[in-house]
C-alpha cells in the first residue's frame, strides 16, 4: 500500500510525504526528522541549516532572469500530533506511520496521518527540489514545535530570514488563501493538596472511558464530538453523589489540542456500592451513545477492581474539582457573528492528570477576537 502513496500525483510531492511518515517527528522529539531534513537538502543541492529554535531553514536562489523579485518564504511546520487508538502499539518516537489508501484519502492505521503539517513540508520540499518552476528568491521555514507550544516561531530570530513574502503552507483546502485565523491561548490550573487514607472496608473501581473519535481542537472542534473529559465528570460526580465514591485519580487526555478520546479514573466506594457502581457506567454509556448518536459511534465504559491506592483526594477538594471540571467551558462558544459558519471562539478541555497529591488540567482556548480570548480566559 505504501507504494501507492508514493506513486499519487503529484508524484513529486507524495514522494516527499511518503518519506516524511517513515520519520518519527511527534512534538518535542524532532531529532530525527530534523537531520532528515538537512540529509535531504544536502542530497539535493539545497542549502540548509538548523537554526538557534530548532527550526529547519533552505534557501534556493532564484531561477534565471527572476533575480530581482522579492524573497519569498515558504512555512510549515515539521512536527505532528501523535494520537493513536487504543488498541494500538504504535510508538511515535520510533516507528514509521503506516499509510494506505482509502478511496480518495490517504489514511494511517491506527494513528494520526502527520498530513498537518507533512503534505505542507512535502510541498515544500517539491518547490525547493524541482527544476521546472521559474522563481525569485526562496526561503523555507520549516518550524518546530508547532502544535505543543509554537517554540520554532516563538524563538526565530529576526535575522534568519530575508524574505519579504511569506506564505504559510498549513490549511487544508486546495484552492483556498487564508488571509487571517485564531490565535491560541494555553489555560492551565494545578493545586496540590495532602492525600487522605481510603476508608476501610472500601473497595477500589477502575473506570475507563474510551472509543471517543477525538480529533484536532481547531479543525474538528464544531464537529460536536465527545470530549472524555467531560464525560467523566458526569460520570464521578453522578458516582459520588449515588454510591459515596471518593476520587483516587483521573488520566485523561494527554495533547492540548486534541480532542481527548479517554479518561480513566480510580475511585473507592463502600463495598456493598460496587454492583451500583457497575450499573451506572452501564446507564452512563447508553446516555453518552444516544446523546451523540451519529457522530460517535463507539463510546464504551468499563468497571473493573483493582488494588486500593494508597491515598485519595479529601472530600472537600474532591467536590470542588469535579465541581470546576463540569463547569469548564469545551467546545465552540460563537461563531463569528459576520460570518456564522465559521468558528470564532472555542476552547477544549485537553489534559487532566489527578493523584498522588497533585490535580492538573490543561485547556486550549482559541478566538480570532483579541476580547473574546480575554474573556474564554477569565470564565474558565
Amino acid at each position: 500500500m505504501a507504494q501507492l502513496i508514493k506513486d499519487l500525483d503529484p508524484q513529486i510531492v507524495w514522494k516527499n510525504f511518503y518519506l516524511l511518515t517513515q520519520v518519527p517527528r511527534p512534538s518535542g522529539h524532532l531529532e530525527k526528522v530534523q537531520q532528515f531534513l538537512l540529509d535531504w537538502a544536502k542530497e539535493h543541492g539545497i542549502e540548509a541549516f538548523k537554526d538557534n529554535a530548532e527550526n529547519i531553514v533552505m534557501r534556493k536562489p532564484a531561477t534565471p532572469g527572476k533575480e530581482n523579485r522579492k524573497c519569498a518564504v515558504l512555512q510549515a511546520h515539521m512536527d505532528m500530533v501523535p494520537q493513536k487508538v487504543d488498541e494500538s502499539t504504535h510508538n511515535f518516537e520510533t516507528d514509521p506511520i503506516e499509510t494506505y489508501i482509502d478511496g480518495d484519502w490517504v489514511k494511517a492505521k491506527g494513528t494520526t496521518l502527520g498530513s498537518d503539517d507533512g503534505i505542507g513540508v512535502a510541498a515544500i520540499m517539491a518547490v525547493m527540489e524541482s527544476k521546472d518552476i521559474k522563481h525569485g528568491p526562496l526561503e523555507a521555514l520549516i518550524t518546530a514545535d508547532e502544535e505543543t507550544c509554537m517554540y520554532g516561531v516563538n524563538n526565530l530570530s529576526a535575522d534568519t530570514l530575508s524574505g519579504e513574502i511569506l506564505l504559510n503552507i498549513d490549511h487544508e483546502t486546495i484552492g483556498e488563501f487564508v488571509i487571517g485565523s485564531a490565535g491560541g491561548v494555553n489555560i492551565s490550573a494545578t493545586l496540590k493538596y495532602k492525600e487522605v487514607a481510603p476508608e476501610e472496608g472500601d473497595i477500589a473501581a477502575k473506570v475507563t472511558l474510551k472509543g471517543l473519535r477525538g480529533g484536532h481542537s481547531g479543525l474538528e472542534i464544531n464537529q460536536n464530538r465527545g470530549n472524555a473529559n467531560k464525560l467523566m465528570a458526569r460520570f464521578v460526580r453522578q458516582a459520588i453523589a449515588d454510591d459515596e465514591a471518593r476520587l483516587c485519580s483521573w488520566q485523561g487526555g494527554n495533547m492540548r489540542n486534541a480532542i481527548p478520546r479517554t479518561a480513566v479514573a480510580v475511585l473507592s466506594v463502600p463495598k456493598e456500592n460496587f454492583d451500583d457502581l457497575c450499573e451506572l457506567a452501564q446507564y452512563c454509556e447508553q446516555v453518552f451513545t444516544e446523546e451523540f448518536r451519529g457522530v460517535e459511534e463507539g463510546i464504551s465504559m468499563s468497571v473493573e477492581k483493582v488494588e486500593m491506592p494508597a491515598g485519595q483526594v479529601p472530600l472537600e477538594i474532591q467536590d470542588n474539582i469535579v465541581d470546576a471540571i463540569m463547569a469548564c467551558h469545551d467546545g465552540v462558544l460563537r461563531n463569528i457573528p459576520s460570518i456564522p459558519t465559521v468558528v470564532e471562539t472555542s476552547s477544549n478541555l485537553g489534559i487532566i492528570n489527578i493523584g498522588g497529591g497533585e490535580a492538573s488540567v490543561l485547556i486550549l482556548a482559541r478566538s480570532s477576537n483579541e476580547t473574546m480570548m480575554e474573556y474564554i480566559q477569565e470564565m474558565q
